[in-house]
């Protein structure tokens, strides 16, 4: 005997039909409100500094939006279950199914069922999309910004690697990309002590670095080992366990790291001695978004269900709205303190959206049972 997936009825299948089609809208209103947001900032921003053509700047807009737009998700679920189920209860749908003794649960918890898979889809198809859309973003506009201000880019570049009782961090004041080398560098080497602390150990400056069949080529080196002289070399080689293309590939930001690429990202930002702290957020708000969305979608509904027994329409719509952005800064607050290890990332991802669930859900209760 197997067993079977509970079927919708035709009343779940018509609100869920319903719902989708206030989704679209809700989505497509604020879609278009974000690319053109975008629009004008990178036509006042990127484009007026390097004087780019207007299907360039849309080109860059497009990369650029969908990101922004998977962030306010939320608020399409918030605004388009609540436009549905207005609707429903404009049409008097709602009191007839109401008055046939259906219960709010039946079509309530699969309008939420269908938000919790479409977040699903949101973090392992659509948001991974995003994120590349906006790394292509990142990149592109550095690339025209280094080359409105003359090739090499001015920003320092941190690097540190080594293995076993070696490890070295290296600072460059430039990169030239187009000849594949760093400018300004300073090697600090470490070599770690039988008590296992890391002591440093020699500094090594140089005009040049290049990486190249896993050593590094210094030219025009000054090397001062501790408590010895500064000795001095045309060109000096290192060893490094480096690939080559590593040298000039800086560590994405968490938003434009996509969701299965961010348990590797987090190892290879560990190994190499920096904080992941941003990025185990990024991958635990990720995790966290189908939640978030079901509760959207319960918290509009609760809402509208009320409509129907108090008649306050506007009223009710305003307080929804107005939860809907509470909520939503409490994410964003939460997020910000979990970014300066004030709360674990666990806590700083997931807090948001168990409270807006259990808000929606108590909401609910009080609606439907009294």
């Amino acid at each position: 005997m197997t067993a079977r997936l509970p079927r919708l009825g035709r009343i779940e299948r018509y609100v869920l039909i319903q719902q989708m089609r206030s989704l679209g809208v809700a989505l497509a209103v604020i879609s278009a409100l974000v690319m053109l947001i975008d629009f004008v900032e990178i036509s006042r921003g990127v484009g007026s500094d390097a004087e780019l053509p207007a299907w360039r700047i849309l080109g860059l807009m497009l990369v650029k939006s969908p990101a922004v737009i998977v962030q306010l998700l939320p608020f399409v679920f918030l605004f388009g279950t609540l436009g549905a189920f207005i609707g429903l209860n404009r049409r008097s749908e709602l009191i007839a199914m109401r008055a046939a003794g259906v219960s709010a649960w039946r079509f309530v918890l699969p309008a939420a069922a269908a938000a919790l898979l479409l977040g699903v889809l949101t973090v392992t198809v659509i948001g991974p999309l995003a994120a590349s859309g906006d790394g292509l973003f990142q990149r592109e506009r550095a690339r025209i910004n280094g080359s409105v201000s003359g090739g090499a880019e001015q920003e320092a570049v941190w690097l540190r690697e080594g293995e076993g009782d070696r490890q070295m961090v290296i600072r460059a004041g430039r990169q030239d990309r187009a000849n594949a080398r760093l400018l300004d560098v300073t090697f600090f080497v470490y070599r770690t002590a039988p008590s296992g602390q890391r002591v440093f150990s020699e500094r090594i400056d140089a005009a040049s670095a290049s990486l190249s069949a896993g050593r590094w080529r210094l030219t025009e080196a000054l090397a001062a080992q501790t408590g010895q002289r500064a000795m001095q070399y045309a060109t000096l080689d290192l060893p490094s366990a480096l690939a080559d293309e590593e040298v000039f590939e800086r560590f994405a930001r968490p938003q434009s790291t996509s969701f299965w690429s961010l348990p590797g990202q987090i190892m290879r930002i560990e190994d190499a001695g920096f904080s992941s702290t941003a990025y185990r957020l990024r991958l635990q708000q990720l995790l966290a978004t189908p939640l978030m969305f079901a509760a959207m979608s319960i918290l509009a509904a609760a809402f509208s269900l009320r409509l129907m027994r108090l008649g306050e329409t506007a009223r009710m719509i305003v307080l929804a709205v107005a939860l809907g952005f509470a909520f939503f800064f409490l994410n964003q607050f939460s997020a910000a303190m979990g970014a300066a290890e004030v709360t674990p990332p666990f806590v700083s991802a997931w807090l948001p959206a168990i409270l807006t669930a259990l808000a929606a859900f108590t909401l609910l209760f009080y609606t439907e049972d009294g």
